[in-house]
């Protein structure tokens, strides 16, 4: 009896045993599968997606992707818009240069409300009212959106997200009466946003400077046809 106990005994150990080398085995492999930490010092850019799609080619300082897409949102506006990338992932994108009215007025949840920035707002665009700068604001959006809805387009960014707010500036390229344009430059001469935010070297390599130079030449001829704001 005392024998087969301790025969029994001994299968119970060999048994527990083979279990802690089969766990210990299955640990291992998970752990080769897991992905290797970044090196030391090595940091990710600001403000970058943490996984940000390869773009099809570079322009300049830029990434550039083709063939993006709109992505219909309640928040989309005349210069911030939603955009589905080739490999389908959707980022915010704000246009460097220009910002064109609110196209709405609201009240946030702390209280805060939009009202300040509309009349400064209108304010640069001619002394216009409140409500006339909404106005523009609304018909810049609907400018914006029905023309990125129109056919494909193209974003050159270097993932730039000043507020840490997972909205990126970028520099958007359009097909406007067959002519590629830059979405900025539209806006501006149709009298639709005024000049501001953060400018930037273009992705052709035009500097900065030229193009507000450039900007303000277009916006002097929206204003002598009375264009959008300038002719209310």
């Amino acid at each position: 009896m005392a024998g087969r106990r301790a025969k029994r005994n001994s299968w119970v150990t060999i048994l527990l045993v083979l279990a802690a080398v089969a766990l210990w085995v299955n640990e291992q492999r998970k752990d080769a599968d897991r992905p290797a930490p970044s090196s030391a010092g090595e940091t990710a850019r600001p403000g970058k997606p943490d996984r940000a799609p390869a773009p099809a080619t570079r322009t300049g300082g830029y990434e550039t992707y083709r063939n993006c897409s709109l992505v219909a949102e309640h928040n989309n506006d005349g210069d911030s818009f939603r955009v589905r990338l080739p490999d389908g992932r959707a980022e915010i994108v704000r246009l460097y240069f220009v910002d064109t009215p609110e196209s709405a007025f609201k009240r946030y949840r702390d209280g805060e409300t939009n009202h300040r920035r509309i009349r400064s707002q209108a304010q640069d665009l001619g002394g216009l009212t409140p409500e006339q700068a909404v106005d523009i604001g609304v018909k810049a959006k609907k400018f914006t959106l029905g023309l990125l809805e129109r056919r494909p387009f193209t974003i050159h960014t270097a993932w730039d997200s000043p507020y840490q707010d997972q909205r990126y500036h970028a520099f958007v390229e359009v097909e406007e009466n067959g002519k590629s344009r830059w979405l900025h430059e539209l806006l501006i001469e149709r009298g639709l946003a005024r000049i501001l935010t953060k400018p930037a070297d273009l992705p052709d390599g035009t500097k900065a400077d030229a193009q507000l130079r450039r900007l303000r030449s277009l916006e002097k001829a929206a204003r002598a046809a009375d264009k959008g704001a300038w002719g209310m």
